[in-house]
């Protein structure tokens, strides 16, 4: 057939760059779709018409090529069935031609009640799959994501025994019927309160003045020496440019004196302007046998200065005391609004429990747009049922091949409309009102705005309003009283390219900690609830790629409230940790959970998501981190 795949090629005036890769290609294609060489001939005639191409046939063309067969078989098969819904993953379907079978085996008019009702439920298994039939067996031997082994696996497990469960390696031979057999039992419906909105979805960015990137970083340094002289334990600082045989205490902001990365020796402290002008100062760190400093750190320095021209240290003060938010110099307004606020919380729940899965994109692999991870994480979601679904993106990832190279046919809005947020629709309408899920954007997706921080997605669906909704990137939300902040910027792995530190001989070097403190600790004020309004970006200047407008960035950048959970998707290692934040005044800890649950889909391959119970404080709630 290859002889006639050719010569209808050359009767069509068209020649062959790489003959035999591209006639082997080409037979393979005929044989997936039943078709003559003179429909290939033709569909290629339309497609390089639609692409502008030469009459050159090449072989780095076949992929895209492939693509649009793909599609038109999918939109032949919708047009004889228009009620259907289709995903991409479903062409591994068609491409065995089971969609043909599958009809054969729905009877039209059986006799049988017992026998209709079984079939049913085949169907609406099959439905909440993503499909209107198994195709998982196909997907495996056509794509290597399919071909993976180790599904489900616990990676990592955080107090394994806190609830009484202990989650094991997931079967991947389940019945899908089990998972009509556990929805007898529905999830409880958690409540759902978003904290941060800022900005709004079509907000104007882009417009940010050099005054305001001056303001952001002023307030920063202004509110942390507001922060420390009020914990009582720093007096008020002094011009760290003075020179001064006495020890002094200043307080300014890490600079780098070179282009590149912080080096040791050339740091400088910029002080506020109502202190020192806005001067900076050279910081001398090697008296300190232990500290971690980054650029755009607002930190405590306490030492002297001899000859004005550099401040030697003797320590770092690099957290706020959270005993700093005692109410006894409060004004009475203030303190009243507390003591109602306390009351309110505690009536309102005792004891907050949350169940929630945690994943952050891409949700497809390199190789194609399929959407398979996704798929696979929706289909255990289906099994184990929790409260919430946290997704983060990208979720239209921009880095990805096939969007690099321009090769889908698709508008990015639609692939975002019929990949992501069909699924989820099947997904919450298979669980019931009970299912919730939050969309975190991120500056990689392609079908958003490409800011930070970054407005929620603008999702029209009034049928989804109550289930499926989207926060700001960053963003904070309340479910069933549990505080979660999200931030889709890979603020750890930034922040581990440009931070140095010195450990005491010793000492633990818990890497991933430090980093998620650095965000914690980087608190501008503390206030009468014990709020740290810590900064979602403490790195200043940015990394390259993130596109801070300092206009949006003083009220959508602060993390206003104290998280009981803090996700912070990276590309470094995946980990789970109990963070402290330190103590309130009356001796109590506070803690917090610091996620970062991976990719869910790595290269061609999986990758990992994480599963959360959180049950009335962080040592007594359970983690796994798993292998989708």
């Amino acid at each position: 057939m290859e002889e006639e795949i050719k010569a209808e090629f050359l009767k069509n005036g068209f020649s062959l760059d790489d003959e035999a890769e591209i006639l082997n290609k080409c037979l393979t294609f005929c044989i997936q779709y039943s078709l003559s060489a003179s429909d290939l001939v033709s569909s290629w005639d339309v497609y390089s018409l639609n692409r502008g191409l030469q009459l050159t046939v090449q072989s780095s063309h076949m992929g895209a090529f492939l693509q649009q067969l793909q599609n038109e078989r999918r939109e032949d098969i919708v047009k004889k069935e228009p009620g259907l819904h289709f995903y991409s993953s479903d062409i591994s379907m068609m491409l065995n031609d089971e969609y043909e079978n599958t009809k054969e085996i729905i009877p039209g008019t059986p006799t049988d009640k017992r026998k209709t009702s079984q079939t049913e439920t085949i169907v609406s298994a099959r439905k909440t799959n993503g499909s209107i039939s198994t195709s998982r067996k196909h997907l495996e031997t056509i794509t290597p994501f399919g071909q993976r082994k180790s599904k489900f696996v616990v990676q990592f497990t955080l107090n394994e025994n806190a609830n009484g469960e202990s989650m094991k390696i997931e079967n991947s031979e389940e019945n899908p019927n089990d998972d009509i057999i556990k929805r007898v039992q529905p999830i409880k419906r958690c409540s759902l309160q978003i904290i941060s909105s800022q900005p709004e979805p079509g907000c104007r960015f882009m417009y940010d003045r050099m005054e305001n990137k001056f303001n952001f970083l002023e307030s920063r340094i202004k509110d942390h020496t507001t922060a420390l002289v009020a914990s009582g334990l720093h007096e008020e600082p002094t011009d760290p440019t003075v020179s001064s045989q006495k020890s002094v205490f200043a307080v300014g902001m890490i600079c780098c004196e070179e282009e590149g990365r912080l080096k040791e020796k050339p740091i400088l402290l910029q002080s506020s302007v109502e202190h020192s002008g806005g001067q900076r100062v050279r910081l001398d760190l090697q008296n300190l046998d232990h500290f971690s400093v980054f650029p755009g750190q607002v930190v405590g320095v306490e030492g002297h200065n001899p000859s004005g021209h550099c401040l030697i240290a003797s320590k770092i003060v690099d957290r706020i005391p959270l005993s700093a938010s005692s109410t006894e110099n409060l004004p009475p307004t203030k303190k009243q609004a507390m003591d109602q606020y306390l009351q309110s919380t505690s009536a309102v729940v005792a004891m907050p429990e949350l169940s929630l899965i945690i994943a952050a994109g891409p949700f497809t692999t390199v190789d194609n747009l399929f959407f398979e991870p996704l798929a696979e994480l929706l289909s255990y979601a289906r099994r184990k049922q929790p409260q919430l679904i946290i997704l983060l993106g990208p979720f239209i990832d921009s880095d990805h091949p096939e969007i690099k190279k321009g090769t889908v046919d698709r508008t990015f809005d639609e692939i975002f409309q019929d990949e992501i947020l069909a699924r989820l629709r099947d997904y919450v309408e298979y669980m019931g009102s009970a299912a919730r899920v939050i969309l975190v954007p991120s500056v990689r997706d392609a079908s958003h705005d490409f800011v930070y921080p970054q407005p929620a997605f603008d999702i029209q669906s009034p049928d989804l309003e109550h289930q499926i909704n989207s926060i700001t990137n960053p963003g904070i939300f309340c479910a069933n009283e549990v505080k979660v902040a999200c931030c889709t910027v890979d603020v750890l792995k930034q922040l581990s390219a440009e931070e140095i530190s010195r450990n005491p001989q010793g000492g633990s070097k818990q890497r991933m900690t430090t980093l998620a403190n650095h965000i914690l600790n980087q608190r501008r004020h503390v206030s009468w609830d014990t709020i740290c309004d810590s900064s979602f970006y403490p790195l200043y200047p940015p990394a390259e790629g993130v596109p801070i407008d300092f206009s949006l960035a003083p009220e959508a950048l602060q993390m206003s409230t104290a998280p009981d959970i803090l996700i912070l998707p990276s590309d470094l290692a995946h980990f789970v940790r109990v963070i402290s934040l330190g103590e309130r005044s009356e001796g109590e800890e506070v803690k917090c959970i610091c996620v970062n649950p991976g990719r869910l889909s790595r290269g061609e391959g999986g990758g990992f998501f994480v599963e959360l119970n959180y049950h009335g404080s962080c040592d007594s709630s359970s983690a796994s981190v798993l292998r989708i």
